[in-house]
């Protein structure tokens, strides 16, 4: 499916591209491939005064807010360094940015995401991220079930696997919404919104 259209009111919401996250290695696209594409598409935004929404993952330093339930891969005991959890510099120093964080998969879990988005008369959202089928699949699922349209920048994401990306992208993804490359929806959003 193509991309059809933003709505006047869309929102782009940024998943996890902090310093700790971004720094691994992810497929099919690199940690800087999807910053730099994501950076593209918040000047974009910014430029029209539509919202851009950066949402970061973290912890208490003593894990007591890490997810309790039994999975087979534990992730208790992860000592995180400093800074790991910081928005990177590409991204980072925009007085107008949302900031959202979350201790979840999904950005609107436990978070106020979905006031931010509502009090803003937000009707669509488009995705980028790290992982593409954990924190960007559980946020667009989400999304899809408030009633958002959405819209997944598909090389503005990656993962750690590119089975898991595919995965996401072609069999998930279609089923929450519309994707697009950056440049696609760049273009798309060039028709439809004038720059402020």
């Amino acid at each position: 499916m193509s991309l059809t259209t933003l709505d006047p009111r869309t929102a782009l919401v940024a998943i996890d591209l902090q310093n700790g996250i971004t720094a691994m290695p992810t497929q099919p696209y690199t940690g800087p491939e999807v910053v730099a594409r994501t950076a593209e598409l918040a000047d974009a935004f910014r430029a029209r005064n539509l919202p851009v929404v950066l949402v970061r993952v973290s912890f208490a330093a003593d894990g007591g807010d890490v997810l309790p339930g039994r999975t087979e891969q534990q992730v208790r005991g992860l000592a995180f360094p400093e800074g790991w959890d910081v928005i990177v510099d590409e991204l980072s120093g925009h007085a107008g940015d949302i900031h959202v964080t979350k201790h979840n998969w999904s950005a609107f879990h436990g978070t106020d995401l979905e006031v931010q988005l509502r009090r803003r008369g937000i009707t669509q959202i488009v995705l980028t991220g790290v992982a593409t089928s954990i924190g960007v699949e559980s946020t667009a699922r989400d999304a899809y079930a408030h009633g958002y349209h959405v819209t997944l920048a598909t090389d503005a994401m990656a993962d750690a696997s590119a089975e898991a990306h595919a995965n996401s992208v072609e069999r998930i993804f279609p089923r929450l919404g519309e994707s697009g490359t950056t440049a696609e929806i760049l273009e798309l959003l060039a028709k439809t919104h004038a720059t402020a």
